[in-house]
């Protein structure tokens, strides 16, 4: 059966614009990280993807080594745009990166100009487009000149396969020094992807603050702590769970009982708000318009489904917010 998106899929989905930029993306938005490589069910990720899009979602994230195995993410993503997708192409921003492993030699990883332009190269070839809306350097590479990296992300806007560059895993020091240089270049960083979410608050410190200062926008990977801020471990670590999985970036390590306890007290305040934990998660890395969009993950329609619903409170009373960082310091 032909697919054809749904009618009224930008009715309820809340766009924000990307720092100064004229870029909109949708306060949520979905990443093909984990469950859509080869290793996954083809079925599923389509209609992960196809709900995704019904719901309003615009902006599908993917890098050259998301499966696994590394590219297959990006392959099935463009067997989606030949066979579902294709009439909606410019209605949806589509981003890759590159920045770590991807083949063998010294230019299969970290930023040198030559890693990156071919990399892009892979990646729209395995996604059948000629461009990308925002190609990301993952991230900064200690033994490559800063200004290298930023003249690879400059030279693919100026060839037409990127229509916006980003950042992603960056300080705030690197930041702000990348800042200065693609806007010498003339082409400026629009938006930083950094991993944000209650359990991990690193860019409070400094980074955010440079990204307002210069028109950055931002958009949180792993909100929900890839999983930890969910009901999936209230009672420990489920089978079939990214803790569980051997292919999974969760260590079951990581699920500590100092961890379960914030997140049971968490749970406790999110229900008072009527909502689920993961969907006050969500709302807490929006509040306040800091962050332009919260990039989240998915195994299956449902979730997409309770993710997308925490726009339907985004608000904070101020005792709500004192309890969440009582818990969070606790």
């Amino acid at each position: 059966m032909v697919y054809q998106a749904e009618e009224n899929r930008y009715k309820e989905m809340k766009y924000n614009r990307t720092g100064r930029s004229g870029l909109q993306l949708p306060a949520i938005s979905l990443g093909l990280w984990h469950n859509f490589g080869g290793v996954d069910t083809y079925e599923n990720g389509r209609a992960m993807l196809r709900r995704a899009f019904d719901l309003g979602i615009t902006h599908f994230d993917l890098a050259n080594n998301y499966g696994p195995p590394a590219g297959s993410a990006e392959e099935m993503f463009g067997t989606m745009l030949k066979t579902d997708f294709a009439p909606y192409r410019d209605e949806m921003i589509i981003s890759s990166k590159a920045g770590y492993y991807m083949w063998p030699g010294p230019y299969g990883d970290w930023g040198s100009r030559k890693y990156l332009i071919a990399s892009l190269d892979q990646s729209l070839k395995r996604m059948g487009l000629d461009y990308v809306d925002i190609f990301y350097s993952h991230r900064p590479d200690p033994n490559t000149p800063l200004e290298e990296t930023m003249g690879a992300l400059d030279s693919i806007v100026r060839q037409g396969k990127a229509l916006y560059v980003g950042l992603s895993n960056y300080s705030a020091e690197q930041t702000a020094e990348a800042v200065k240089i693609l806007n010498h270049l003339g082409t400026p960083l629009v938006i930083h992807q950094p991993n944000y979410s209650m359990l991990n608050r690193w860019i409070e410190d400094g980074l955010q603050d440079v990204l307002e200062e210069n028109g950055v926008g931002s958009i949180a990977f792993c909100p929900l702590a890839q999983g930890l801020l969910t009901n999936k471990y209230l009672s420990g670590v489920p089978s079939g769970s990214r803790a569980a999985k051997p292919t999974g970036a969760l260590g079951e390590e990581q699920v500590t009982e100092e961890v379960l306890n914030r997140v049971k007290k968490l749970n406790e305040i999110a229900a008072e708000r009527g909502q689920s934990l993961a969907q006050m998660s969500l709302a807490w890395v929006l509040r306040g318009g800091r962050v332009t969009s919260a990039l989240i993950g998915a195994s299956r329609v449902s979730q997409i489904e309770e993710n997308v619903a925490a726009l339907d409170n985004l608000d904070f009373t101020q005792e709500e917010l004192a309890r969440i960082e009582d818990t969070l310091n606790s």
